[in-house]
């Protein structure tokens, strides 16, 4: 029990459990744990052998020391009545902190911790996750970020910008796009290649292609101008001499 009578918290628990976990030191007393002797400024040597003691004697001191028990998890507090902190540490942490982790290892696979931009969103991650984690949708599908109803809702009034291609783009598939480039830039640096593209360059300016293809499509569109007006002509004259 914790001071002033109240049950453990989260933290507490969570301490307690870390210092039963840690290794105990044999032979050693409790005043002397985590103090190292350090007379003359020299540390003194370690005696290995109670570290590397027969099997006996591990069952021995393991047998002696104390196997913490489990304390008694209380019954949940009423979470329309219970303070911010019995809520948090009953509704939130409990749901919310293996979240987390999940978030942490995907971060890691997604190499956030090795680059400045990735394409990896952390709270589009960790709501896709809790959504699906969610135990009124113990039986559902899984769902994936976009299809979740409230957040198609909320991206049709605040649309996202897209994502950069070079964040998109995979490590193989970037690879592939600059070699490309670069053996197409190296192909045009070539004397032969350079010299066609000087002869394709002429080749338009004197028989000036642009302008020949203006003068196409300005006479398509009087083609097409003057096939208008004459349906109309003809229609006019047709509805006059009805009358």
């Amino acid at each position: 029990m914790a001071a002033g009578g109240r049950p453990p918290g989260l933290w507490e628990r969570v301490c307690a459990e870390y210092e039963a976990e840690q290794p105990q030191f044999p032979d050693v007393p409790e005043s002397e744990h985590g103090s190292m002797s350090s007379e003359a400024g020299v540390l003194q040597p370690l005696c290995m052998e109670q570290f590397y003691s027969a099997p006996a004697a591990d069952t021995v001191v393991q047998q002696s020391l104390p196997i913490p028990e489990a304390a008694p998890f209380p019954d949940p507090p009423d979470p329309k009545t219970c303070s911010p902190q019995e809520y948090l540490e009953y509704y939130i942490f409990p749901v919310l902190l293996p979240g987390m982790a999940e978030l942490l290892h995907r971060a890691k696979k997604e190499k956030c911790f090795e680059r400045k931009r990735t394409k990896f969103i952390a709270c589009d991650f960790l709501t896709e996750w809790l959504y699906n984690k969610n135990p009124k949708r113990k039986d559902e599908s899984f769902t994936e970020f976009f299809s979740i109803p409230f957040v198609n809702n909320w991206l049709k009034d605040h649309p996202r910008p897209p994502i950069p291609l070079s964040l998109l783009l995979s490590e193989e598939e970037a690879s592939i796009v600059i070699q490309s480039f670069w053996r197409g830039y190296r192909v045009r640096c070539d004397s032969e290649i350079q010299e066609l593209r000087q002869w394709q360059k002429l080749l338009r300016e004197d028989k000036n292609i642009i302008k020949r293809v203006k003068e196409f499509w300005t006479k398509q569109e009087a083609k097409v101008g003057s096939k208008s007006e004459d349906s109309e002509e003809h229609t006019q004259k047709h509805s006059t001499s009805r009358f």
